[in-house]
């Protein structure tokens, strides 16, 4: 699978580096070429006389060792994939500041081929805003951030943040760098994201708390698939992913996104409405700031477009229609009602009930129904791996029928 491919493997600075022998050994095995990138901090925990002996190539440290210049352009520019595992926050915030100060930076700034990283440190700094800030900053440049899992950490607690296995790292980089790009290449893939805006005067408006993230890590990893992703997204607080795969139209309303959506539906293979649509809007949106006055303050609603069954109605045989279904409770006659009567192929239920799942976290907890009648429930987890489970649900579905 990996054979003539070279992964250069950045390890840096954690007690996770002991995993990265094991982890060059498999892509050693796996048929790859394994170029070894350590950062200083990263010779405390491993030698590099260890990762040469199991890479059979040599491992680099320094920008510039005695009277040898290490050329990071031409590493960067050679490797198939730049691999960094483990990926501590230091270094996550160093690459998305774009800072330059070891040869593993250096290596990152200059590479011309797709990144993936394997965090790895203790739960509080895994869930600190300032990390979460720099992961999502490094998914909008593009960069794959695997999952953390949850056991035992450095610090002797359990929890979220320790990096994964070495083979599920393997797993991940067949099942999302290679084999995906063959079987996504070519298609057309439509993906909604975030919440609209329903104005009531020039200040003030009707939205939700969608933060778009859930929609932004399937148009991510659907490019990273190799399909060609348009991408539809409302006012966010969080940037949209940046991918060459990647077409953005940016909207506010339902009505805008109603547009949007009917202009490039017929022209998509799949099709993946994940923003969180207003039901009601205002009547009539006064054109001038409403000033507080009265004690009480009416506005008549009425109903926007239902668009996820709008293209229920136009879908064609080829094409491929994902919901989703946001409740108060995690009620699966709803989910299966709304699959049936809008038309559609899938749809991906999560409930507000659940902690740590539906609006605004980095993690959702989903159950996947089909037409065929299938039914999967999943456990809480990280969206990135929410979006794995669901585009793969649906892989499965299609090559079904």
């Amino acid at each position: 699978m990996l054979e003539g491919h070279t992964i250069v493997l950045g390890v840096t600075g954690s007690i996770a580096a002991y995993k990265s022998a094991e982890l060059v050994r498999l892509l050693v095995k796996k048929g790859a070429t394994v170029k070894v990138l350590m950062t200083p901090e990263a010779r405390q925990f491993i030698t590099s006389l260890t990762l040469a002996t199991l890479s059979r190539q040599p491992v680099y440290t320094e920008i510039a060792s005695e009277d040898e210049w290490h050329n990071h352009v031409m590493l960067g520019r050679e490797a198939d994939l730049l691999l960094i595992a483990p990926a501590t926050a230091h270094t996550l915030a160093k690459m998305a500041s774009g800072l330059c100060d070891n040869l593993l930076l250096a290596t990152y700034l200059s590479a011309c081929c797709p990144v993936m990283v394997a965090p790895a440190m203790d739960e509080d700094m895994w869930w600190h805003p300032a990390t979460r800030e720099q992961v999502d900053k490094l998914l909008s440049h593009g960069v794959d951030v695997l999952d953390v899992a949850h056991g035992d950490l450095a610090s002797g607690l359990q929890g979220w943040g320790r990096m994964l296995e070495p083979q599920q790292i393997v797993e991940a980089i067949e099942a999302r760098w290679v084999q995906p790009g063959h079987q996504l290449k070519g298609k057309k893939v439509l993906v909604t994201a975030g919440p609209t805006r329903e104005p009531i005067d020039p200040v003030r408006y009707i939205s939700n708390h969608s933060s778009g993230k859930m929609g932004f890590a399937l148009a991510r990893l659907f490019a990273w698939m190799g399909a060609e992703v348009h991408l539809i997204a409302g006012p966010t607080p969080v940037p949209p992913p940046r991918h060459p795969h990647i077409q953005l139209t940016r909207i506010e309303t339902a009505a805008e996104l109603q547009h949007a959506c009917e202009m490039f539906f017929p022209q998509m293979d799949i099709t993946v409405m994940a923003a969180a649509v207003a039901d009601y809007r205002p009547q009539h949106a006064a054109t001038q700031k409403i000033k507080k006055l009265d004690d009480h303050l009416q506005l008549q609603l009425e109903k926007t477009t239902d668009i996820l069954a709008e293209l229920g109605k136009r879908k064609q045989a080829h094409q491929w229609l994902v919901g989703f279904a946001l409740e108060s409770q995690h009620d699966a006659s709803l989910a299966l009602e709304k699959l049936q009567r809008k038309n559609l192929d899938m749809i991906v239920l999560n409930s507000l009930d659940d902690p740590g799942a539906g609006f605004a976290g980095d993690s959702n907890k989903i159950s996947i129904f089909d037409r065929l009648g299938h039914e999967i429930h999943f456990p809480l987890k990280h969206k990135h791996a929410v979006a794995h489970d669901i585009i793969q649900a649906l892989l499965d579905l299609m090559h079904a029928t």
